[in-house]
């Protein structure tokens, strides 16, 4: 073992040893959270007084094994530390979710997803073993054979089972670049189709596909992203600067091509938090060019967003022009292939909020996961949608009537923005059952809030 891994687990092991100390002097009775500076959660909570766990020590890289491809990773490490650890190896994780300040313990315990799942699956089932802080204030080691309750419970709890405290991943190899078609089609059902043969038979033109995710800006104005990997060097784009990306895909007809590095390439949503910075009007070129290049990133624009949930300058601008306040509709869902078409001639006719993002997905394994209990063996599509609406008659019009669609086509949705489901239909979409028993056997005292109460009541 070199020395740089070596000082690596024993600042792991103080950091531990700090985060349990921090949970001791959580009092009796008080809710259990951890200390973040940030969070990919876009969902309000009730505040605390409460001190919240100490997870300073636990946002490093432990060591990558080039030879066995696996990487031992702190829980609060992003996966922007992650991979400038892993690259330098040719290695990557292999989903690395789209923005750099997603943690690994986040995507595990709160899903993610990218353009690689439609072969990869989720993040959390290239996870090998992982310690988990549990609600009884010990650290656990899960693993498909040591504890396997709670490994396969864990994914989709976000939180109310335990914190990953370290992870120990599976690698794969990374070509130095990426090579990208965009693919315009003018048909919904000609971009699903195509989609869907891909996802089949992993190519492309008989080309092999290790990328694809796509963009619809309309129902007759939307995109394939088709990337492979390559080795052959090149001119490479950079849309770290005046180039927006989302905006480079769009073209009449046809196809066109482009190349990133493989860092550009996984960070290529980040620069512009997809297409949500021109909220901010840091897609204005006058704005962008006196915006720093350090602060085109979604951390700075997810800073800016909780400035403007915590002073109301969306709604306080709304009504001096007149205008009713808007629901925040933020949502990914996952939508089996064959309904994907349905879905979103359903949202382009309901909802009013364009770009929206796709991204193919296939569980990796054979086995579901009991708290987000899609189909194993079955495609399905992530739809991403990322804006504001009027506000309907009803807290959450817009958002429950989504959740009724998705559930009507037999889909799913993620947790980590506002719920609105009754206790029963909540129970049976997201495994209520088993989160029960897991959490009765890992948090008998419920230290940790119940997912109920975190996802839905806010709390």
């Amino acid at each position: 073992m070199s020395a740089p891994a070596t000082d690596a687990r024993t600042a792991h092991a103080a950091g531990v040893e700090r985060l349990l100390e921090s949970y001791r002097a959580v009092p009796p009775g008080a809710p259990v959270r951890l200390a973040k500076r940030t969070s990919n959660l876009f969902r309000s909570r009730a505040t605390t007084d409460a001190p919240g766990l100490d997870t300073s020590g636990l946002s490093h890289v432990i060591a990558v094994d080039p030879d066995a491809r696996t990487a031992d990773v702190a829980g609060m490490c992003t996966y922007e530390d992650l991979v400038a650890a892993t690259l330098p190896f040719g290695l990557a994780p292999l989903v690395v979710p789209q923005l750099k300040t997603i943690t690994l313990g986040g995507a595990v315990t709160g899903l993610g997803i990218e353009s690689t799942s439609f072969r990869n699956g989720l993040p959390h089932e290239s996870v090998l073993e992982l310690d988990i802080l549990t609600g009884a204030g010990e650290v656990v080691t899960a693993s498909p054979d040591e504890h396997p309750e709670l490994f396969r419970a864990f994914p989709n709890s976000y939180g109310t089972l335990g914190y990953a405290v370290r992870l120990r991943i599976e690698l794969a190899p990374v070509a130095p670049y990426v090579a990208l078609t965009h693919v315009r089609f003018h048909s919904l059902a000609e971009l699903v189709a195509a989609m869907e043969r891909i996802v089949d038979t992993g190519r492309f033109d008989g080309v092999a596909v290790d990328f694809l995710d796509g963009v619809v800006f309309s129902a007759d104005e939307s995109y394939l992203c088709v990337g492979r990997q390559t080795e052959a060097s090149g001119p490479v784009s950079d849309y770290t600067g005046q180039q927006i990306y989302y905006r480079s895909i769009q073209h009449d007809d046809g196809v066109t091509h482009d190349r990133l590095t493989a860092h550009d390439y996984l960070w290529r949503w980040d620069a512009d938090w997809f297409w949500c910075s021109q909220a901010f009007g840091a897609q204005h070129p006058l704005v962008r060019r006196l915006w720093p290049r350090r602060f085109r990133r979604s951390r700075s624009y997810a800073r800016l967003m909780r400035l403007e949930r915590r002073f109301d300058f969306g709604d306080r601008i709304e009504r001096l022009k007149g205008r009713p306040p808007r629901e925040r509709v933020i949502q990914d869902v996952e939508v089996p292939i064959e309904r994907c078409t349905e879905f979103l001639e359903w949202f382009l006719a309901n909802v009013p909020i364009e770009p929206i993002w796709l991204c193919p997905l296939r569980l990796r394994g054979d086995d579901a996961w009991p708290l987000y209990p899609i189909e194993p063996r079955r495609s399905y599509v992530n739809v991403g949608f990322w804006s504001t609406v009027p506000v309907g008659a009803t807290e959450g019009e817009t958002n429950r009537r989504i959740e009724r669609q998705v559930s009507e086509l037999d889909g799913h949705k993620s947790l980590y923005s506002d719920a609105f489901y009754s206790r029963e239909e909540f129970d049976e979409l997201y495994g209520g059952g088993t989160h029960r028993a897991v959490k009765q056997a890992y948090d008998p005292d419920s230290r940790l809030l119940d997912l109920y109460a975190k996802a839905v009541q806010r709390r």
